[in-house]
């Protein structure tokens, strides 16, 4: 995933001369390495990449006692795809009980008529058979890992269980694609800087310090649809860049299966396809071009039609529209868009227990990077995709009358903005480090928050309740670590239990925060001002006031009581 940060150059007389693709000395040829010392110099070139495998796959954070109205649906249309042959959960449902995300309708066509002045579809519902209502793309995408799970169970007996199922989804559509999605995106930042010291940086911020990671070790699409849509801007950019078309239907199939994913995803979409007409117009190839990637979006796109009018009885009609428990918000707008909202601009961007910049403050440095980038000519285009696409999705859940979401950990419903403000946070920190060495490691300090906020919250309990508290990193995040509680990890595989099964997962962050600021211009320096920073800006944090006794009284009940004995 990360290259090798260059060592000192080998003395002249100490290179080995190479002749028909072998290395020989001066006396004679030297035997290939065995495999222990080839794998020892592979972990050594790749360690850092590795630590950031083993933070995705080290916590298992799933409570029986939470019924995850998000995941469960989820699992079970997984299970009712490959049982059943059907879209209905309706077994799922009477097995492991309902949710709210659950639709218990079936909607259907009755008439279009002409309302105020616009053309309206009035749906008739007939109550009937269970659905999620949610994009299927997630669950689809699981199927492979549930195959794996039966085939298993095929050898060893018995029958797949609810925590088996939820772990292989997770692992499958959440932290597999999120890992490849660094490995590209590693490479892509390189566009724009190439200091390794700001890519890393970046890279530790986004991949396990944000959002990102925790709900890529949750079986909960946004990710997912980051990842796709995130990955079409990549493939894009490469293949306008290169002149190599047929690689705009992979960025055309990426892009729409980002809906399929998480119907929101598709406002990420429209200005990389503005950006990639633009940068085709008059081009040899372009109407080639576009071609591919029209036909590379056609088929996810069908395959969302097809499975709104198989459940909801039109290729028009979501999942949200047939639901009950939120129609209320859902029905309002389009895709519950009805009003911009003062409240929930702040509630989403700054307010401590659920605001983007509070819990990812390595955010604020896209703006000095949008103003690099708007001068250098040769990067003005990507900062304007990358800037309107962060102005979408802020409008967008500004004016979203269900804005909270529910049980969340920051304003998840813009996740799909996420790696567009890669780039110029990339760029931010590398003219900082450039600039003064104490400037690098104080923007590093920045990402190394987001390691507490969501590396320690995504390992411990990923759902801050939308009730009671005001400060939840304090109230729940770090109160669960001081108080020695975990739910299930790879430390209760060699028998640690509560606060000592952290510890190894606590040094991986470490691990992963040192190693990236040690790469920037002053090495331990930045580094140490890194910590420094961190720890001035959570501790600074502390003093924000907290729920109090109903909060307290939450904490014990609801999420104490819901740790794994």
């Amino acid at each position: 995933m990360v290259p090798r940060t260059p060592g000192a150059a080998k003395p002249a007389a100490a290179l080995p001369q190479r002749v028909a693709g072998r290395y020989i000395g001066s006396v004679s040829a030297s035997p290939p390495p065995r495999l222990g010392p080839r794998l020892v110099g592979w972990l050594r070139r790749r360690w850092w990449a590795v630590l950031i495998v083993l933070a995705y796959v080290y916590s298992f954070p799933w409570f029986d006692k939470i019924h995850s109205a998000n995941e469960l649906p989820r699992a079970y249309l997984v299970m009712a795809m490959v049982d059943e042959g059907t879209f209905a959960i309706d077994t799922g449902v009477a097995r492991w009980g309902t949710t709210a995300d659950v639709s218990r309708a079936r909607l259907v066509m009755r008439d279009v008529a002409e309302v105020g002045g616009r053309w309206r579809v009035a749906p008739k519902k007939h109550v009937g058979r269970h659905y999620s209502n949610k994009a299927p793309g997630s669950s689809m995408a699981a199927i492979p890992g549930y195959l794996l799970v039966k085939a298993w169970h095929g050898v060893t007996g018995g029958e797949p269980s609810l925590t088996e199922v939820m772990w292989m989804s997770r692992f499958t559509t959440g932290m597999l694609p999120s890992l490849a999605f660094l490995w590209a995106l590693w490479g892509f930042l390189g566009r724009f800087t190439p200091s390794v010291g700001a890519r890393r940086v970046t890279l530790l911020g986004f991949g396990v310090g944000s959002m990102f990671f925790l709900y890529s070790v949750l079986f909960i699409s946004h990710p997912l649809s980051a990842v796709c849509v995130g990955g079409a801007w990549i493939v894009a950019v490469g293949a306008v860049d290169d002149g190599r078309w047929r690689r705009m239907a992979l960025a055309g199939a990426l892009a729409g299966a980002a809906p399929l994913v998480d119907y929101q995803a598709v406002f990420a979409a429209v200005p990389v396809a503005l950006w990639v007409a633009i940068r085709l117009w008059r081009r040899p190839g372009a109407l080639a071009a576009i071609g591919y990637a029209v036909a590379g979006a056609a088929l996810p796109i069908a395959i969302l039609l097809a499975y709104h009018a198989a459940c909801f009885g039109s290729p028009w009609l979501t999942g949200y529209e047939a639901s009950d428990t939120f129609a209320h918000f859902h029905q309002r707008g389009l895709l519950g868009m009805d009003q911009l909202r003062w409240v929930a601009f702040h509630g989403s961007m700054v307010a401590p227990d659920n605001g983007l910049v509070f819990l990812w403050p390595m955010v604020v440095l896209a703006l000095p990077g949008w103003w690099l980038m708007l001068r250098d000519p040769a990067q003005r285009g990507h900062a304007v995709v990358s800037l309107a696409v962060a102005v979408i999705y802020i409008l967008f859940v500004s004016a979203l009358s269900f804005w909270r979401g529910g049980w969340q950990v920051g304003p998840r419903y813009i996740m799909a903005m996420l790696p567009f403000v890669l780039p110029p946070i990339a760029v931010a920190i590398a003219a900082a480090e450039a600039r003064r060495w104490w400037l690098g490691g104080a923007a590093a300090g920045l990402a190394v928050v987001g390691l507490v906020t969501y590396g320690l919250t995504a390992a411990l309990f990923p759902y801050f309740p939308d009730t009671k508290f005001e400060n939840p990193v304090h109230e729940i995040t770090l109160r669960l670590l001081g108080d020695g509680h975990a739910p299930w990890n790879l430390g209760w595989l060699v028998g640690l239990r509560g606060g000592a099964s952290m510890a190894p997962y606590l040094a991986i962050l470490v691990a992963l925060a040192a190693g990236a600021a040690v790469t920037l211009r002053g090495a331990w320096r930045s580094a140490a001002v890194a910590a420094a920073v961190a720890l001035a800006l959570v501790a600074a944090s502390a003093a924000i006031p907290g729920g109090g006794k109903p909060a307290d009284d939450a904490y014990r009940r609801t999420i104490v009581g819901a740790m794994p004995s």
